[in-house]
């Protein structure tokens, strides 16, 4: 496992039991994004970089009893803070790493992707993977529950223009790893890059 993984399961395993308590109304936020997805009944959709399976229940909702709902991640304690918060009965979770997914190509209609792109260590050539696992025309979320200018000052810091969440980074980045960006909306309240895959 590379330095970054081992960061990132080490800073994911330190809040993964207070995860959903520190951030109890993002719910709606999750739902309100999923709705964005466009899913039909009977899709098969992936929640990449899950955490505690937020989006779970409402990417069930959105595909119904006949689609397939997958959310995989890197930590083990953020998916045991999702069985106990009873979202495994909304999705099947996987212990994998979202830069080498077990899926099959092309075997996918969607990707829901809450906070994931930060935490990636090669952004351009892991989301090359996610759109491998897309079907062409398949659809891509990026999301987060907070936009970037608010993020930031929560964190005590500046945006600066090489952040890869930016309008002018993200676009180029997406469409270089197979996906083509049709929508961006970075409001206090909510980050939302929607991609759809390349042919």
């Amino acid at each position: 496992m590379s330095d970054n993984h081992t960061h990132v399961q080490e800073f994911f395993s330190a809040r993964a039991a207070d995860w959903d308590d520190r951030f109890p109304d993002d719910g709606p936020l999750y739902a309100a994004a999923v709705s964005e997805l466009g899913l039909r009944e009977g899709d098969r959709v992936l929640d990449a970089g899950c955490g505690t399976g937020r989006a779970l229940p409402p990417l069930r909702e959105a595909v119904g009893p006949s689609g397939v709902v997958l959310g995989a991640d890197l930590t083990p304690a953020m998916l045991e803070a999702a069985v106990l918060a009873g979202r495994d009965r909304a999705g099947q979770l996987l212990l994998a790493d979202a830069a080498r997914l077990p899926l099959r190509p092309e075997s996918l209609h969607a990707v829901f992707a809450a906070g994931l792109i930060a935490h990636l260590p090669h952004p351009a050539e892991n989301l090359r993977e996610l759109a491998r696992v897309v079907r062409p025309a398949g659809i891509l979320a990026l999301f987060h529950p907070i936009g970037r200018a608010a993020l930031a000052a929560r964190q005590g810091r500046q945006i600066t223009p090489d952040d890869l969440r930016a309008e002018a980074n993200l676009g180029p980045l997406l469409f270089a790893s197979g996906w083509h960006m049709t929508s961006y909306v970075d409001e206090s309240a909510r980050f939302l890059a929607l991609a759809v895959r390349r042919p």
